[in-house]
């Protein structure tokens, strides 16, 4: 199983450290390396998140997601993603842009550095929608029930999400912004981030309320699907599950794709503190985005978020972390490693709570075996603080 899950990530880590070797001898292995392990500590809430999603779609879009949504996140955001932001920061044409990125370095940094602004309210309000949209909604399970209680029942406030959204905006451009890090010292960019803050909520709206569409016409399908199943079938009028997987999942897909591109940012831009080679950037973050995508297949079959029912809640308070980390570095740099080491707390976090919860829910029955109600199914505790009804 660990083979089969991760034999494409350890091929195509062997294939990338040997690359790197002969591009630039045992320090380009070094640094592919470390970026190769920043890129799995920064994404690791990302997979988790993702196979929350994946869980969903069928053995087919499970591959599609890692065959051509790997070659999507490796070379669109680890290796053209930086080229572009630079192209477009600097309104240079993507030749030029490439001629600058291996020839000029600094220069190249420098421009990365500028652009980070937009980047940041692009990739924070993206984020940000993800976990209020994940804490406003109303779940069965609660890990920190003093927070996610009160925050549920605030959820059923129509567009809470991007109301709260725009005036995390508002409030990050004329603070922030108005002092935004940049090569050359602080400079207003309020408007930059502005546009781009809105760009990242749209393209959440947009992305998020399609897949959305198709995975409840999905659900729809499916239910009417199984009432009457062998009818249809006799009748020839049976529509193809692979059809109405390949709707809702294509979208799905594509909602995946975004999200993994707003969790590229830190990872790319973090890269810079160790190269200016996009080369050996593409190698190294290339490596690390092939074992994220390998860990959530993983996670999707072994059923691990079944079984851990407060992980898919740590991942998406590191998710919320890391929209804030990113507007807060419009102003001021933080370093990768802080990023990191938040999300793999509060991941970690999670899964121990998880873990002492099914230990006691294994324990409950046999502490009462001569209870009246011992015929009855008792609720699983959470540790939430909420009390039986």
């Amino acid at each position: 199983m660990l083979l089969k899950t991760f034999g494409w990530s350890f091929a195509v880590t062997a294939l990338g450290l040997v690359a790197a070797v002969l591009y630039g001898g045992w320090t380009a292995f070094g640094i592919a390396a470390m970026l190769s392990i920043l890129e799995i500590s920064l994404s690791f809430d990302n997979a988790v998140v993702n196979a929350g999603i994946l869980k969903r779609m069928n053995a087919f879009w499970q591959r599609v997601f890692l065959t051509v949504g790997i070659l999507i996140a490796v070379f669109a955001m680890r290796l053209v993603f930086p080229v572009v932001i630079v192209a477009v920061s600097a309104r240079l044409g993507p030749i030029e842009a490439v001629d600058l990125a291996l020839t000029d370095q600094d220069r190249y940094q420098e421009l990365v550095t500028d652009a980070h602004p937009a980047i940041a309210a692009f990739g924070g309000m993206f984020l940000l929608m993800i976990f209020l949209d994940f804490v406003f909604e109303e779940r069965e399970h609660k890990w920190l029930a003093w927070i996610e209680r009160p925050l549920a029942k605030l959820g059923k406030v129509d567009m809470l999400s991007a109301c709260v959204v725009l005036i995390v905006l508002l409030i990050t451009s004329m603070t922030f912004a108005t002092h935004a890090h940049l090569h050359a010292g602080p400079a207003d960019k309020a408007e930059t981030v502005l546009l781009s803050g809105v760009a990242g909520l749209i393209t959440y709206l947009v992305v998020g309320g399609l897949s959305g569409y198709f995975e409840d016409r999905l659900e729809e399908e499916e239910e009417r699907g199984h009432e009457a199943e062998e009818e249809a079938g006799r009748a020839g009028k049976r529509q193809s599950p692979v059809l109405l997987a390949g709707k809702a999942a294509f979208f799905m897909f594509l909602y995946l794709e975004v999200l993994d591109a707003s969790f590229s940012f830190d990872g790319v831009i973090g890269a810079f503190a160790l190269t200016n080679d996009i080369v050996l950037m593409a190698l190294g973050l290339g490596i690390g985005a092939m074992y994220v995508r390998s860990l959530t297949v993983y996670l999707v079959r072994q059923g691990t978020l079944d079984d851990y029912v407060y992980l898919e809640h740590g991942a998406h308070y590191a998710i919320g972390a890391l929209a804030v980390i990113l507007l807060v570095t419009i102003q001021y740099e933080i370093n990768e490693i802080v990023t990191g080491l938040i999300g793999v707390v509060l991941i970690a976090a999670s899964f121990w709570s998880s873990v002492r919860r099914n230990r006691a829910s294994a324990a409950r029955p046999s502490r009462t075996p001569h209870s009246p109600n011992s015929g009855e199914v008792l609720p699983h505790p959470e540790h939430t603080g909420e009390t039986s009804r």
